[in-house]
């Protein structure tokens, strides 16, 4: 039967109700809690890390595009650049923000905001720092996962003396520029005071020290080497092992993927795990819980790697004390 010109209004309007009414829900549905994902590392370094965390979050519940939204900035171990991304973050009114890498992340990400959480990693005393009043209480809006890193840092010189026992002189590379993370040189110097090594502190805080500071080595040459867990010198990972193999320098690293790229040892906290852990903060601080009321977690997993490749290029053979500790060995 013919629709009348005022029943084809009346349905017109109809469909277009119907049409609406999707839209309208649609707008009607909370928006997806955001977080802040900032890093000092390279964005194409970071990937593991990132799905570590990732699964952290699974494990509270939350998956990136379904029910959360992870807004990334990466420094790419420019130090002079975070203050500017964490502010971009706070403008963005993220919901938490995640300091991925170490204290210098953790203070810019802490210099802009004193209301939105932050979720830290951080390889220094947290209490120490300031970051935290106590780590069962941390009394105001940063919690997070230390790792505590200055303590393994005599660890590694033991590990050095225990492949090198006619070692006499050794190196520590560092940035001067982290001077929340002092604490790893200190405890270097401890180190290799105790055993009776000399030790020489190098510099580089910018991509063009790095290769000046191999370059002097080869001039007044030690007989080892270990690397701090700053992030700018964990940017230009592969430059480093590259300059140590050729000159033929063993070199102890605190993180496994250091090895992955041809290091000879590294000795340290499982670093995914305690990006994992920050996933699990950061779902827990969604749902609802006070940063200030989350124990600052300590890392106790640890793990000993060791480049079989590597060690014959230079010579070297691991002694059965440290292949029966260690964790993977690469071949």
């Amino acid at each position: 039967m013919p629709v009348g010109r005022g029943n084809r209004r009346a349905f017109i309007a109809a469909l277009g109700g119907a049409a609406a009414w999707p839209l309208v829900a649609r707008a009607q549905q909370p928006a997806m809690p955001v977080i802040g994902y900032l890093s000092g590392n390279l964005h194409e370094a970071d990937a593991t890390r990132v799905r570590a965390f990732r699964q952290g979050l699974s494990e509270s519940g939350y998956v990136e595009g379904r029910n959360v939204v992870i807004e990334y900035r990466w420094a790419e171990g420019q130090y002079d650049h975070l203050p500017d991304l964490a502010a971009d973050l706070v403008r963005r009114k993220v919901d938490v923000i995640i300091a991925m890498g170490g204290s210098p992340i953790a203070l810019a990400a802490k210099s802009v905001t004193a209301t939105i959480p932050i979720i830290f990693g951080v390889s220094v005393n947290p209490v120490q720092a300031g970051f935290v009043g106590s780590l069962n209480h941390p009394d105001g809006n940063l919690t997070g996962v230390t790792i505590l890193s200055a303590e393994l840092f005599e660890k590694r010189v033991e590990l050095l003396r225990e492949l090198m026992p006619k070692a006499k002189v050794i190196a520590v590379l560092a940035n001067p520029n982290n001077r929340l993370e002092n604490a790893e040189t200190a405890a270097v110097e401890k180190g290799a005071r105790a055993l009776g090594l000399e030790l020489r502190v190098l510099n580089a805080s910018s991509v063009n020290d790095i290769e000046p500071v191999f370059a002097r080595l080869a001039e007044s040459p030690v007989d080892a080497l270990i690397v701090s867990t700053d992030i700018f010198l964990a940017t230009r990972k592969p430059l480093i092992v590259a300059l140590a193999a050729k000159q033929r320098l063993p070199a102890i690293y605190p993180w496994r993927e250091w090895i992955e790229l041809g290091g000879l040892v590294s000795y340290g906290a499982d670093a995914l795990d305690a990006h994992r852990m920050q996933g699990v903060y950061a779902g827990k601080v969604l749902k609802g819980a006070n940063p200030a009321d989350l124990p600052v977690e300590q890392s106790i997993k640890f793990e000993l790697v060791l480049n079989l490749k590597t060690a014959t290029a230079l010579g070297l053979t691991f002694p059965a004390s440290i292949l029966a500790r260690a964790d993977e060995v690469i071949e």
